[in-house]
């Protein structure tokens, strides 16, 4: 891939999970209604013509469930899975210092992951670039549960940093 390959970030924060008793946070799975958002946040993404072949998805039992409900909506799957351990509780930067580390082979990324990590990581990245209606909906509505930012650049995952990239949409479940 050469300098000028374009590349996208899909970033989907995990649908809505529960609180039970004495359950770590890590562990907390899905609520009923996260569990109707996952696959409704996968359809999006098919509709959209969202082809990630390579995910970034934190252990957390949480975004594991809603890739998995997200997954199965796509018409393709992806190319390879990644969980990984540092995107949980990450901050931006720790989740760029991730992106990083991608396989040059790979164009289109999808990250499963936690505010206010990801929310920060789309504002950081983009900047003030992008489709104006997605940068203020996200400015101002915040990134709720299931919420997705489409975000496109050009060159090589090691250039990915603070304002490479532009956000293409920003998509947040009915609620």
């Amino acid at each position: 891939m050469s300098a000028d390959t374009p590349r996208r970030i899909i970033v989907l924060r995990h649908a809505k999970a529960d609180w039970p008793d004495q359950v770590a946070d890590h562990e907390r799975p899905l609520a009923d209604r996260g569990r109707q958002q996952a696959p409704e946040a996968g359809q999006w993404l098919a509709d959209s013509g969202a082809n990630p072949d390579y995910v970034l998805c934190s252990t957390a039992l949480r975004t594991r469930e809603t890739w998995k409900l997200a997954a199965h909506e796509l018409p393709k799957r992806t190319r390879r899975t990644v969980y990984e351990d540092r995107i949980y509780e990450a901050s931006p930067g720790e989740i760029i210092a991730v992106l990083q580390e991608t396989p040059e082979e790979y164009t289109d990324l999808i990250l499963v992951g936690h505010n206010p990590g990801v929310m920060g990581l789309t504002q950081i990245l983009a900047g003030d670039a992008g489709d104006p209606d997605a940068l203020k909906r996200l400015s101002l509505g915040g990134f709720p549960t299931a919420a997705i930012a489409m975000l496109s650049f050009t060159g090589p995952w090691t250039s990915v940093e603070p304002a490479a990239a532009q956000l293409d949409a920003f998509h947040t479940p009915p609620e």
